[in-house]
């Protein structure tokens, strides 16, 4: 996968080759094929047909695949899509520092907003997030960087710094006002839902038109369900969004929250990765346009 972050760990197909016959010898003579879709923060690496191989590359992913085991197993039974639930994990080892796991393959096809159908989609979504909110979260935190109140100090911060560094290619004065707006908007006044907290095109499949698998919970947890529905603005046209906002629930204050979400996570990602993974950068500035031809 290309190098985005300055402490990435480079991982390689020795290196899975390696720990699977040190630790999953079972599973150490299949085939191994690099999967191109990866995202950010993990390499992935397919075993034969029917599993996956999912290393972190920075440390701040390293702690995903224990949580995942730990939480996802019941929220996967009361979902309505797919969801790859880690099925052996391992250990770092004196070569590769981080605890990985290995999942199902799910079949299914990421989608690619540009081509998809909008209306399916936005129905599925909001059913899949009717659904993930409504299980009960004894016991749950916040386990990322999301779903805490957006006047949190350190997001407040960064969020205003990246628009300053990405006013080159966005109205960073208008986005800023949205921010702020968020910030002003009335709190989440339930119990914490469960958020995924990142479901960009990357992490949902499809099949035959249909929403089938949510991929990565990398920043999920319970908190404000807003940070769920900012998404909308990378996903949806205007009309496909408003039903998904229809579907989904949504009230004035939430949604005012989720677009304040909208512009502090594709702010980030424009300086972060606008040299090193223009694409993300790209679909981030069209996330702000977005929000601002509202």
């Amino acid at each position: 996968m290309p190098r985005m972050h300055e402490d990435q760990v480079d991982v390689g197909v020795d290196d899975v080759r390696r720990l699977l016959a040190h630790q999953m010898p079972h599973w150490a003579e299949l085939p191994i094929v690099p999967v191109a879709e990866a995202g950010t923060d993990h390499a992935l690496y397919r075993l034969g047909e029917d599993l996956v191989a999912r290393l972190p590359v920075i440390a701040g992913s390293a702690g995903q695949a224990a949580r995942e085991a730990a939480w996802l197993p019941p929220l996967a039974r009361l979902l309505p899509v797919q969801v790859s639930v880690p099925v052996a994990l391992g250990e770092p080892d004196g070569r590769y520092p981080f605890a990985w796991s290995v999942n199902p393959w799910l079949p299914g096809t990421p989608v690619d907003p540009s081509t998809v159908d909008a209306a399916p989609l936005a129905v599925d979504l909001a059913g899949f997030l009717r659904a993930l909110q409504a299980v009960d979260t004894a016991g749950a935190g916040l386990f990322g960087s999301r779903g805490h109140p957006l006047s949190e100090p350190t997001r407040d911060r960064l969020t205003r710094a990246s628009l300053a560094a990405a006013g080159d290619v966005v109205d960073a004065e208008r986005a800023l006002a949205v921010w702020e707006d968020a910030q002003a908007a009335p709190a989440w006044p339930g119990p914490p839902t469960w958020f995924h907290g990142d479901l960009n095109a990357g992490n949902l499949l499809t099949r035959e038109g249909r929403l089938s698998a949510v991929l990565d919970w990398g920043p999920w947890g319970a908190g404000d369900p807003a940070v769920d529905l900012h998404a909308a603005y990378q996903l949806f046209d205007e009309a496909s969004r408003e039903q998904f906002r229809c579907e989904v629930g949504a009230d004035h204050a939430t949604w005012v929250r989720a677009r304040g979400w909208a512009v502090s996570v594709a702010a980030m990602e424009i300086p972060y990765y606008r040299e090193t993974r223009p694409e993300f950068a790209a679909r981030s500035i069209a996330a702000i346009d977005a929000v601002l031809a509202e």
